[in-house]
């Protein structure tokens, strides 16, 4: 089979770069690609034919069995397109019926990479993802071009300037993209998301967690965020109101499905400083701003400078252009399990039946949930009742009635009363205190040395206790990483005493080396895990 990569007008981006396509041949595909489709990303003709694709015009390239593009076609493009094609390109099918129709109508089967299931298997083709990422670094350098000072506070025999402030909106990918990047640059970052969850990303990250009580937004089975309610609405819009008043520059990247919700009205705008900028990442969808012109550079009478650029990813091609690309290798392997150049797909797999939105003849979207498994990653569940309800007992099991009886009611879980918490936790106060007493007397009959052991050994408990539990979990794998040094000299120490001639000490020695060279093993394995996440081709 034949993949068409085709040039789109007012598109900077192309759907394959010279360093993918060789993969796309590797699955048994032969590749054309449109005259000058990767002109704007800065990859000539010539490197694309090097790569091994032929280049040809618009018409061979819409008629390909497979069509990888960045933006949904338009009516002609559609008629271009083979029946039992398939399409794969961003498509926002939630707004998108007539084209949806459209594409069925002439029986090509369409799969929507901005509709891929935020589950973990699924990362690899999430192409809206790849982008946002983008997106949310070139908002910052767009807003540090704009602003009128410096991000970084700095020091000089004139004076010293404070560090410019930053609130950003939104803690998705797009987000945490622009918080990272400005807090590289210096800034004093603030930031606020519906999701309380990801409040210790934010901080990871450096920045400060704008907290809001009664704004908490619930995250849907296929991983993209709900809408809010009223009162939620409410919550969040005085958070926005307070910070973006005391800041210097706003990123907004709010979406809901490819719409944006208002976030920031035109009243909060007012009353920002002159000088100050908003860039709407989410102007895609429509803004987040209440001011904000898809496409176009806004300055308010008040002097705010809102910028509603729709092609923020596109404005870096060449990475974007690859991070996409890539996507779409991931996903045509997976739909090409046997390299043969040709593709199948599975309705019942999760991630491929997600994002399929026509197939055939049919429309399929909007898909079914997405049934969570081992593996998968789901959202943050609601937490379960105090008492939950039992399952009855089936016939024939203890508790249940004779055949054809109405089963009895079921018993909910005994829950202890306070009587029982109380002595419950009298015992455990009784048994803590013998234990700490035995301890004291054996203290009290050992030599010196011992007790200076002891100290040390209780001050280290002690203090690692504080150390560690704040410590952020996002750290966690590399601290673990750092702790082999500290496992290595536990080894080292019982390999010595291992020859003691008091077997006590030699079985704790060997005992204290294989629990060290476990240790050892588990956290270089981890660590070298965690570096091949940002190894190339990993």
């Amino acid at each position: 089979m034949r993949i068409g990569i085709p040039a789109q007008t007012g598109q900077s981006l192309v759907a394959a770069t010279p360093a993918t396509l060789p993969r796309l041949r590797r699955l048994g595909y032969d590749v054309v690609v449109q005259a000058e489709a990767g002109s704007q990303a800065r990859f000539p003709d010539a490197a694309y034919v090097e790569a091994g694709a032929t280049i040809d015009d618009a018409d061979a390239v819409w008629a390909s069995d497979v069509v990888a593009a960045t933006t949904a076609p338009d009516a002609a493009q559609v008629a271009a397109l083979r029946p039992g094609a398939l399409l794969v390109t961003m498509l926002a099918p939630a707004h998108r019926a007539g084209l949806l129709d459209a594409l069925a109508e002439r029986g090509v089967t369409a799969l929507a990479l901005d509709a891929v299931p935020r589950i973990s298997r699924a990362q690899s083709i999430d192409a809206l993802s790849a982008l946002s990422n983008v997106a949310g670094y070139r908002a910052v350098i767009e807003a540090a071009s704009e602003y009128g000072g410096m991000f970084a506070p700095q020091v000089t025999a004139a004076g010293s300037t404070a560090p410019a402030r930053v609130f950003v909106i939104g803690a998705g990918v797009a987000g945490l993209a622009a918080i990272g990047t400005a807090g590289s640059l210096g800034a004093d970052v603030r930031a606020f998301d519906v999701r309380p969850e990801v409040a210790e990303q934010i901080e990871s990250l450096g920045a400060t967690y704008a907290r809001a009580d009664g704004a908490e937004q619930e995250v849907s089975a296929d991983g993209y965020a709900r809408e809010l309610t009223a009162a939620q609405e409410r919550a969040a819009a005085a958070v926005y109101a307070r910070e973006t008043a005391n800041a210097d520059v706003v990123v907004t990247t709010a979406l809901v499905r490819g719409r944006a919700p208002r976030t920031i009205t035109a009243e909060m705008v007012a009353g920002m400083r002159p000088g100050s900028v908003i860039v709407d990442v989410a102007a895609t969808g429509g803004g987040n701003c209440e001011l904000t012109v898809p496409g176009q550079r806004v300055v308010t009478p008040g002097g705010v400078v809102v910028l509603g650029w729709t092609d923020l990813a596109g404005r870096m091609p060449a990475h974007s252009s690859q991070l996409y690309g890539t996507t779409v290798v991931n996903l045509l392997t997976l739909l090409t399990p046997d390299a043969d150049g040709t593709w199948r797909l599975d309705p019942d797999d999760a991630v491929q039946r997600g994002m399929t939105v026509t197939d055939g003849g049919r429309v399929t979207w909007p898909p079914p949930p997405v049934a969570v498994s081992a593996g998968v990653a789901a959202p943050p569940a609601r937490p379960a009742p105090l008492v939950a309800a039992a399952v009855p007992p089936a016939p024939g099991e203890p508790g249940a009635g004779p055949p054809g009886s109405s089963p009895a009611p079921p018993r909910a879980p005994s829950v202890p009363d306070d009587g029982e918490l109380r002595r419950r936790r009298a015992r455990r106060t009784v048994t803590g205190a013998l234990a700490a007493t035995l301890v004291m007397l054996g203290l009290s009959f050992a030599p010196t040395s011992v007790l200076a052991q002891v100290t040390v050994l209780v001050l280290a408990v002690i203090v690692g206790f504080y150390v560690i539990s704040n410590v952020s979990h996002a750290l966690h794998t590399p601290l673990m990483s750092q702790t082999n040094a500290i496992s290595a000299i536990i080894l080292v120490g019982a390999i010595v005493q291992i020859g003691s001639s008091s077997w006590v000490v030699t079985t704790l020695a060997v005992v204290a080396a294989a629990a060290a060279s476990i240790n050892v093993v588990g956290g270089f394995a981890v660590t070298y895990r965690m570096l091949g996440m940002f190894t190339k081709g990993r």
